[in-house]
């Protein structure tokens, strides 16, 4: 974790937020969120907005009592932007909150890119994690999900180490 203390502020509101949630059996933090924020740092080296986002882009989907103005009150407005473009949109199912959230993604506008460096650096988290923890259900989703996944977030020249990461575990891109 960098030594920026609004990072350490992100990431202490993260543990409260997910306090008690698991990922893979395990703390969803330092299961996750430690990791998401680690390949942002890999990618987006000394920015400091990238990893509080890292550790604050599930907080609202994730914690029902935590919201965009919580977020805007504690980070600021740009932060709270980014968080909303990461949080998934509503829907009656998985197929239908990812389609919106997709589309959203897909209409991110440049002064908000950060999230498309995020977003690939959560992505490339749970791609790790699944192919590790031999979650190959989970796995087989997110492979899945990944070609519409791609058409919305990738954009060229922005974090391809994640991209490459992904397809690796993917065989395809």
């Amino acid at each position: 974790m960098s030594g920026s203390l609004l990072v350490k502020k992100a990431r202490d509101f993260a543990v409260k937020a997910h306090a008690g949630l698991l990922y893979g059996g395990k703390d969803y933090v330092t299961e996750h969120l430690d990791r998401v924020a680690a390949l942002v740092r890999q990618v987006a080296k000394d920015d400091e907005e990238a990893e509080v986002v890292a550790y604050l882009h599930d907080t609202v989907e994730d914690n029902k009592a935590i919201t965009l103005e919580i977020i805007e009150a504690n980070f600021g407005y740009r932060v709270s932007k980014l968080v909303g473009y990461l949080t998934d949109e509503p829907g009656k199912n998985r197929r239908e909150r990812k389609k919106a959230t997709n589309e959203k993604l897909s209409k991110v506008p440049e002064e908000f890119y950060t999230a498309l460096v995020v977003k690939p650096a959560d992505r490339t988290a749970n791609f790790i994690a699944c192919h590790t923890g031999a979650n190959q259900k989970l796995l087989e989703m997110y492979k899945r999900e990944h070609p519409e996944f791609v058409r919305a977030v990738f954009r060229k020249g922005l974090c391809d180490y994640l991209w490459s990461r992904m397809a690796e575990i993917v065989g395809e891109f």
